[in-house]
């Protein structure tokens, strides 16, 4: 969903919206536009509750700050239901591309799960080759408006559901045909990555990453499933990291201990994909606090972690990755270069071959100096 007015950069006239940009984590089936939700739901006969975009965009808002990550997670049975054919999953695709394009997102990558788009008959297979086929058409559409933008599928399995293993294998299925990573989503507590222990040994043995949802509605002891059963290269949100960080004041002086786990993320560089609106709506900062300033974000920041600013789901959250680089800039006092700094973060933890990150980081820092 695209903005009406541009997001500035704290305290200037810079629109965030003209900066190259990288998007690491943000859910297909939470990018729908409201007014493809109202047309492919009238077709269906599946009742809404508003059927004007603006009355549908503020209802999915206003459900999703509970503060609960369970009552947030229970709108998508809107998006998924509208996502039951191959020609919604191409139309879903192809417009968020476009909405990724226009908001200067040159590397997207895109996190689905196929399991949940069967209901209309689709194999696995199908529904893959479908948003595929909505993603290629979107990049083609976009680039035709002048715009710079690839992207990747990322295949999720449900942390509930038993098929950890059959998911894996159809992701790499379709590792060349524009699947480049793996994650597991839905309710984390209770559902840890040992429970797919399985998958993850699969996909290390093929050589294929994955981002794992960890430490968003659960602890520690999440982070360290994801990185010790998952074998997880970076971490979905990831902000109860700083349960493992601990502040003592010297006088003026703040110093941070960390332990060994955090030490662990920080030493190898292991990306924490934040989601700074979507973690308030959650409740995942809410030992911290309830306003963004509280957000462990900035600790992260401040203390070396590859830490990156993602939007989770934009319909959900109302958002862009504009507004929330917008959001986080004026909260920590960020400038054009400690956005940089971010970005070339998630250029870095992008899952791409090595020389296409080192071309995306070229992108960024140009696009950057340019704005200057």
């Amino acid at each position: 969903m695209t903005m009406a007015t541009p997001n500035l950069l704290a305290g200037t006239d810079l629109a965030l919206e003209q900066l190259p940009k990288v998007s690491l984590h943000d859910h297909l089936d939470g990018g729908l536009r409201p007014q493809t939700i109202i047309e492919l739901a009238a077709e269906i006969g599946l009742e809404l509750p508003a059927t004007e975009s603006q009355a549908l965009a503020d209802w999915f808002l206003a459900q999703c700050t509970a503060g609960s990550l369970v009552e947030y997670l229970k709108t998508f049975d809107i998006t998924v239901a509208v996502m039951q054919s191959r020609e919604n999953l191409e139309r879903v695709a192809r417009e968020f591309v476009l909405d990724l394009a226009a908001d200067g997102v040159v590397w997207g990558e895109v996190r689905w799960a196929p399991e949940q788009h069967l209901q209309g008959g689709l194999s696995l297979d199908e529904a893959v080759e479908a948003v595929q086929s909505g993603l290629d058409a979107g990049v083609e559409q976009a680039r035709d408006a002048g715009h710079s933008i690839r992207v990747g599928q990322l295949v999720t399995a449900m942390r509930h559901a038993d098929r950890g293993l059959e998911i894996a294998e159809l992701a790499l299925r379709h590792r060349d045909a524009g699947v480049v990573g793996f994650d597991i989503a839905g309710a984390e507590a209770g559902f840890p990555p040992s429970r797919m222990k399985d998958a993850f040994d699969l996909l290390a043995a093929e050589w294929f990453p994955a981002t794992i949802h960890a430490g968003e509605a659960d602890g520690l002891d999440s982070i360290r499933g994801a990185l010790l059963d998952g074998h997880a290269l970076r971490l979905g949100h990831g902000v109860r990291l700083a349960e493992d960080i601990h502040l003592r004041h010297e006088g003026d002086t703040t110093i941070a201990g960390l332990g060994r786990l955090a030490e662990w993320v920080k030493d190898r560089q292991i990306a924490l994909e934040t989601s700074p609106s979507s973690n308030l709506q959650t409740g995942a900062i809410a030992e911290w606090g309830t306003e963004l300033v509280d957000h462990p974000l900035d600790l992260f920041y401040q203390l070396g972690f590859c830490v990156t600013v993602n939007t989770d789901n934009r319909l959900m959250s109302a958002t862009t990755l504009s507004r929330e680089l917008s959001l986080v800039s004026e909260a920590f006092g960020y400038d054009l270069d400690d956005l940089l700094a971010l970005q070339l973060n998630a250029a870095q933890a992008a899952f791409l071959p090595v020389e296409d990150r080192e071309a995306l980081i070229e992108t960024i820092i140009d696009g950057f100096e340019a704005a200057q």
